[in-house]
């Protein structure tokens, strides 16, 4: 048996790096399109997923790490859930896929620095009470399985604090320096060569041209970009009284205006004065409006009587509000304390497993 479990612990550790760029890659790219697949239900499509990853898992390493490594990513995401619902922000579900990790969506964006910094703290906190619970298990049965996964919750969990957008690490620093992303910028470099790995390089990649379009290339030049909405006007009185009647090729601006609610949600309210109506909604980000334009109108019979849809495109430009990132100092001095201290903490429990549990990666 003591063969079996070193040759066990041999294939886990093997592939490390492999899942760990995965589970990168998939924290930069918030798995759009792999979302639009698993959310066959809000209750059922989390338990599918986890089973796939469990399945997925074990064509790879033993059946009993697959699950402790998914257990492992869930206590992480449930520590953001935790998180967000004690700071009021709507988030969905954990989501897993295979060999990516895992995530969950926020339905409403932090309204601070402070805020973000909250909400990614929780998954490295939890995610580490998670990996020492498992070296502690192991010390007391002398398991190295429960020692891989002590090492690989561990240094998933330091990864993640990497200063790198989208990372938890670069959120956090947003509450306590974003000079600290220049740090993230190198270090994250380094951590490419050590690791030579092809996801992480797309990730630093894609985090330095952020960085480049966030504070050079937006300097120098604004970005118009566009979102498309469809409006529904009821249309019964105005056909009965003989008003003109738009089709699917009619173009015109449309006056509009824009105002933030209590919960600092922008709102666009367009008015349409010929067809006596106004309508709202709501914009994906803050922005400046440039203008809204009607792309077309369908026109079309249903239960509740005739009415016209509108396509409207809106175009707008990107608004920074430096606000967001107003930290009392007190609190950057707590996150920056609380996130360097964990970042220790964790590669301290690193060398730890390595000495007590003669794991390598």
């Amino acid at each position: 048996m003591a063969g079996k479990e070193q040759s066990d612990s041999k294939n886990i550790k093997k592939g490390t790096w492999t899942w760990l760029g995965g589970v990168a890659a998939m924290l930069l790219v918030k798995g759009k399109a792999i979302l639009a697949l698993l959310k066959l239900s809000k209750i059922a499509s989390p338990f599918i997923s986890m089973l796939i990853s469990i399945w997925a898992y074990t064509l790879i390493y033993p059946w009993q790490f697959a699950i402790g490594f998914v257990l492992l990513l869930l206590i992480h995401e449930t520590g953001h859930v935790i998180a967000a619902k004690r700071i009021g922000l709507p988030v969905s579900a954990p989501l897993f896929v295979p060999f990516m990790g895992a995530l969950i969506t926020m339905k409403k964006q932090p309204l601070d620095a402070k805020q973000e910094a909250y909400l990614a703290f929780g998954g490295p906190l939890l995610g580490s009470l998670g990996a020492a619970a498992c070296f502690a298990l192991g010390y007391v049965l002398d398991s190295p399985l429960l020692y891989s996964l002590a090492y690989i919750g561990f240094l998933l969990n330091l990864i993640n604090l990497l200063p790198i957008h989208p990372l938890d690490g670069g959120r956090i620093v947003t509450a306590v320096s974003r000079w600290l992303w220049l740090v993230g910028l190198i270090g994250g470099l380094a951590v490419i060569i050590y690791m030579q790995s092809v996801l992480f390089f797309i990730i630093w990649v894609l985090f330095a041209y952020d960085l480049y379009g966030k504070y050079v290339k937006r300097r120098k030049n604004s970005k118009l970009n566009s979102v498309t909405f469809n409006f529904t006007i009821p249309a019964d009185s105005l056909r009965e009284q003989g008003y003109f009647i738009p089709g699917p090729d009619h173009r015109r601006e449309l006056p509009f205006t824009t105002y933030s609610n209590l919960e600092r949600q922008q709102i666009l309210e367009i008015h349409w004065d010929s067809l006596n109506y106004s309508g709202t909604a709501a914009l994906p980000v803050q922005c400046l409006v440039e203008k809204v334009e009607v792309k077309g109108v369908d026109q079309l019979e249903t239960y509740n009587g005739f009415q016209l849809k509108a396509r409207c495109e809106v175009h707008f430009k990107l608004y920074e509000n430096d606000k967001y990132y107003d930290v009392p100092a007190g609190t950057r001095w707590r996150y920056g304390v609380a996130y360097f201290a964990l970042a220790s903490i964790l590669g301290g429990m690193i060398y730890l497993v390595h000495v007590v549990g003669n794991i390598n990666v």
